[in-house]
């Protein structure tokens, strides 16, 4: 990807669709057609393809690439990784809004401006944006994205802040009366009148 100085991932390439040489591409971008409007997209190696036509199907956009013109050429590249430079994305302009790679490796602090680790990937799996943090010597920490757990955001200081307890990284007094979870001596029993195995 020499040809990128900084490189985002815009879009992963699915399987093929036809016999046309036409793939299902599942964009990262707000507006999936707005694919076709960066120009050309890349990928890790440096190869570059050229749109020639985007549709909307269900939750892909079926893509026609200007360098693929069969099924086997599109076989080939399922699972390619496309990106374009971080120039090439319009400004976020309204406050909250934040693209991805602009978030991974800020900073993290607590509550106290106290550095406690680092942003390492942003996940979604449907219920919105999670970060992905290093904490200390812990890796993979999940914390929700929302302003509850992450008030501040910084990217020009290069950190943001979090709420430690909204962000569920320390126990709260609720949590500690709760017990520590799950003891297998003390199993819980219906109504003496419920029925069943007791």
């Amino acid at each position: 990807m020499s040809k990128l100085k900084n490189p985002v991932q815009v879009a992963v390439i699915g399987a093929p669709h036809g016999i046309k040489g036409e793939l299902r591409v599942k964009t990262f971008t707000a507006d999936p057609l707005s694919l076709g409007d960066y120009g050309p997209l890349f990928t890790k190696d440096g190869r570059s393809f050229d749109i020639t036509d985007i549709r909307p199907a269900n939750t892909v956009v079926v893509v026609r690439f200007k360098q693929v013109r069969d099924r086997n050429a599109a076989e080939a590249l399922t699972g390619t990784e496309l990106f374009v430079d971080r120039s090439a994305l319009p400004n976020e302009d309204d406050e909250g809004e934040f693209y991805h790679a602009d978030l991974v490796g800020l900073t993290v602090k607590d509550e106290t401006g106290t550095e406690i680790g680092k942003v390492t990937a942003v996940q979604n799996f449907g219920g919105g944006d999670i970060l992905e943090l290093a904490v200390g010597d812990r890796k993979g920490v999940l914390i929700p994205f929302t302003h509850a757990a992450v008030p501040l955001v910084e990217l020009e200081g290069g950190y943001i802040g979090i709420d430690t307890i909204a962000a569920g990284l320390v126990d709260t007094e609720d949590d500690e009366e709760a017990g520590d979870g799950f003891d297998p001596d003390r199993r819980p029993r219906g109504p003496k009148d419920a029925g069943g195995n007791r």
